[in-house]
């Protein structure tokens, strides 16, 4: 339990404080359990440089202001420290501050703390981060899991309405429950890696984790730090990555958090055209600030050191990038230049990425970015922002823009298809299907599929099926799998019920043998980020709403030929263009009768004959599926 006196700050500590590169500040700042001359007891430490007077109130002295004060210390840091006695785990604290402005005065919740009470409360608690690991053999091994030639199909999670238990007034499941439950199913569907709507402490549920207040905590409504280590910890026993959602963005206004701390912006902005957020009405951290770069990327490497995350996906980076993001003329700030680019954050960014890969090279980080800045997953050394890859924004609006017209009028919006593969190497992209398309109004994924219950379904088998044939990592929010109707809500659990329907069973039974074909076919995710991993066969069939491509990885003979038919029509003698004579045996067909689908396709396969098409010297007379996607691949290669 002992840690002696490495929890005191060192000369070389203050010197990488006040230059802005202590990046392991939680070793040093907040609360540590260390014995000092024979006596037990925790070290507390905070920076406030604007207070007048700094001390900890607790359960342990009564709340009481005047008991136990910390001292300024004089080497121009601003932090005030300070040894108490005979207290140790568990016990609940703040800091008191008194500034020498306003007259203000504030009881603060530790920046640093490792664990806090439940909201309404809001203090922190002294706590131990001590945990024996069991996930060796994954950490050893996850590089080749993370890395970007690798499968990656995410399961976006919102852990308070994952499941909940109704029979016990509607409560969200403890972490500890979630690792039973929660790494059975991820398993059982096939998904590599799950994705966790922030799990850092956050006052109002509402904002469902992204208005952090603890940057060093994980949300105790769900239970302590090593419960959800421990749920961390059995997925990697299950084979399964754990991305964290990680908000630099923006941090809420109350009161007992970062917001004017010290009496001054110290974390954010003082001018409120950069400080403050219009859209989610919160602070904004000034990234320019040593300090601040110390506290963010310090929270960014605590995630991955102690808790063995795989990976950090960045919310809102565009609000970050732009100066005027969401702001109307006279509400912003230009840069030095007179640019909207803010300077400050992108240096920020760039640096949090470097200090990511230097220090843990086998995980990555993913970078929410909607708008067409150049470079977000280019490595800062060739000029870009450092992220390993960046959620495809355009893609997801462009593609349910076209699910949700009437099939009969697809053909006139066949380029919202096929304008992806325009730009879909400029980044190292995610296609993200996330909470954020179920919410405010827009109606659950299924609501979204034109067409009576049959085809709503065949529609969704579509999407799912033309998204794992697309070019991209692969990302879906809880409740898709198996066709949830209603739109996404976090007070309640998803809609579990349905899967004692037949079409929802049938679903769930395409994500889960779409999950595994993408896995046991390298073509499918090898290259993913560059061009020679697709190849069109015919993107101009807009008249049938018909598209054919390749997927390509490193052992031709393993291609695979994806055809989907964005029609409720049957096509029959329809004619493919592909690389060579033979076989080529139907592995995958989305109509599939176990599938709910209507039972049609190829009998397993077709022989390609010496028809010249498509510029290729064979072709295949391919019966297509209404609303279907079928996968091919020549017999050479093809699994049997």
């Amino acid at each position: 339990m002992g840690y002696g006196h490495e929890h005191f700050l060192t000369e070389q500590d203050i010197y990488l404080f006040k230059q802005g590169n202590h990046f392991r500040i939680y070793e040093k700042l907040g609360a540590h359990v260390v014995e000092v001359d024979g006596v037990w007891g925790v070290y507390f430490a905070v920076w406030a440089p604007n207070a007048e007077r700094v001390s900890v109130i607790g359960d342990f002295n009564g709340w009481r202001w005047d008991v136990n004060p910390l001292y300024l210390r004089q080497d121009g840091t601003g932090i005030w420290d300070g040894f108490i006695p005979h207290i140790g785990h568990n016990f609940l604290y703040k800091f008191a501050i008194k500034s020498k402005f306003h007259g203000y005065a504030a009881e603060k919740k530790d920046p640093i703390g490792f664990h806090c009470e439940a909201p309404p409360k809001s203090s922190s608690i002294i706590w131990d981060l001590g945990y024996e690991w069991h996930d060796q053999e994954w950490m050893r091994t996850r590089k080749a899991k993370n890395d970007l030639h690798a499968p990656h199909s995410i399961y976006e999670v919102h852990l308070g309405s994952w499941k909940r238990k109704v029979e016990e007034g509607n409560r969200s499941l403890s972490y500890g429950e979630l690792a039973d439950s929660l790494v059975e199913y991820v398993q059982y569907v096939g998904y590599t890696h799950v994705e966790f709507m922030p799990v850092m402490a956050h006052p109002f549920t509402g904002s469902w984790g992204y208005q952090v207040d603890g940057y060093f905590s994980p949300a105790s409504l769900y239970g302590n730090p090593q419960e959800l280590m421990y749920l961390i910890d059995r997925l990697h026993q299950a084979g399964i990555g754990v991305i964290l959602d990680w908000v630099p963005s923006h941090f809420p206004t109350d009161g007992h958090g970062l917001g004017f701390f010290d009496g001054t912006s110290l974390y954010e902005h003082a001018d409120s055209r950069k400080g403050f957020h219009p859209d989610w009405k919160s602070h904004i951290f000034n990234y320019g600030r040593n300090e601040v770069k110390n506290f963010l990327i310090s929270s960014a490497l605590f995630w991955l050191d102690k808790y063995h995350a795989d990976g950090l996906r960045v919310d809102g980076v565009a609000s970050m990038l732009y100066l005027d993001y969401s702001r109307k003329e006279g509400e912003w700030i230009p840069n030095e230049y007179g640019g909207r680019e803010n300077s400050e954050a992108i240096a920020f960014i760039k640096r949090f990425n470097e200090m990511v890969y230097e220090n843990y090279p086998d995980v990555q980080t993913i970078a929410e970015e909607s708008t067409a800045w150049a470079g977000v997953s280019r490595p800062v050394y060739a000029g870009g922002l450092g992220f390993g890859m960046k959620w495809n924004m355009g893609w997801m609006h462009d593609t349910l823009k076209y699910f949700s017209k009437d099939p009969i009028h697809r053909k006139y919006h066949h380029n919202d298809l096929t304008f992806s593969l325009l730009y879909a190497f400029h980044e190292n992209f995610v296609l993200p299907l996330s909470h954020d398309e179920v919410v405010h109004g827009k109606g659950a994924l299924m609501g979204k599929m034109p067409g009576d219950d049959w085809q709503k379904f065949a529609n969704a088998r579509l999407l799912f099926g033309y998204i794992f044939g697309h070019p991209g990592k692969k990302l879906m929010f809880m409740g898709g799998e198996f066709g949830q109707w209603a739109e996404w809500n976090h007070d309640y659990s998803i809609e579990w019920h349905l899967l004692q329907y037949q079409p929802h069973q049938n679903l769930l039974k395409w994500i889960k043998d779409l999950n595994h074909f993408y896995r046991t076919h390298p073509a499918l995710y090898e290259k993913d980020f560059t061009w020679e991993t697709f190849e069109w066969i015919d993107c101009n069939d807009w008249e049938g709403s018909v598209l054919t491509f390749m997927r390509k990885g490193r052992d031709s003979r393993k291609d695979i030929l994806v055809v989907c038919n964005f029609t409720p029509v049957v096509r029959y003698n329809y004619r493919v263009g592909v690389p060579r004579g033979g076989y080529w045996k139907e592995l995958l067909n989305s109509d599939s009768i176990i599938y709910g689908g209507s039972g049609v396709g190829n009998l397993g396969g077709v022989n390609a004959d010496r028809t010249h098409y498509n510029g290729r010297h064979h072709s295949l007379s391919l019966t297509l599926p209404p609303l279907g996607v079928i996968f091919l691949q020549h017999e050479d290669g093809a699994h049997h």
